[in-house]
């Protein structure tokens, strides 16, 4: 009886030293880029195609309580392509989702970055057909496009401030 005892209390001692959300600092290659992520990322290269050309995008994500986080790079070549690209990408974002239309677009403050970055905001579905929301950044330095985002059932405002206020460039 004293054993299991002693066994029940060493795994709860065990359980309460895994959060659920742990964060780490994470910097994707070859940028000024740096953020934090819940848990350890994986990381996936693939070729989309953004500006009307075939382009490397780089992905960072992992999944931590129910949440998927996921931070996404592409160079894009030309600092003029910029903008356009970002706009696309938002779009081609929000249909993936099939967003009901009241998606909220706001400016949003990143650090070490002077203007330009933008939060979006949507619910929608899930390939499954299962409810989504989702908050995103889109952002860009020189010639680089990136997409912070977080999808959820239901993104909570702590874990998503502790995400989103950690991005930077340095």
């Amino acid at each position: 009886m004293r054993f299991s005892i002693y066994v029940l209390v060493a795994l709860t001692t065990l359980a309460g030293c895994n959060p659920t959300f742990n964060w780490r600092d994470v910097r994707p290659e070859n940028t000024r880029h740096s953020f934090l992520m819940p848990c350890k990322p994986e990381t996936a290269q693939k070729i989309v195609p953004l500006g009307g050309q075939p382009t490397e995008l780089s992905l960072l994500s992992c999944d931590a309580g129910g949440v998927t986080f996921a931070v996404a790079v592409a160079d894009v070549k030309e600092a003029s392509k910029v903008a356009p690209v970002l706009a696309q990408w938002q779009s081609a974002a929000l249909a993936n989702i099939k967003a009901t239309p009241d998606a909220l677009r706001m400016p949003f403050k990143l650090s070490g970055l002077a203007a330009g970055a933008v939060m979006v905001k949507a619910t929608g579905q899930r390939a499954n057909g299962q409810a989504v929301s989702s908050q995103a950044v889109y952002f860009a330095q020189g010639s680089q496009v990136f997409q912070a985002v977080v999808y959820a059932d239901k993104i909570s405002p702590d874990v998503a401030e502790t995400f989103f206020s950690n991005l930077k460039f340095e």
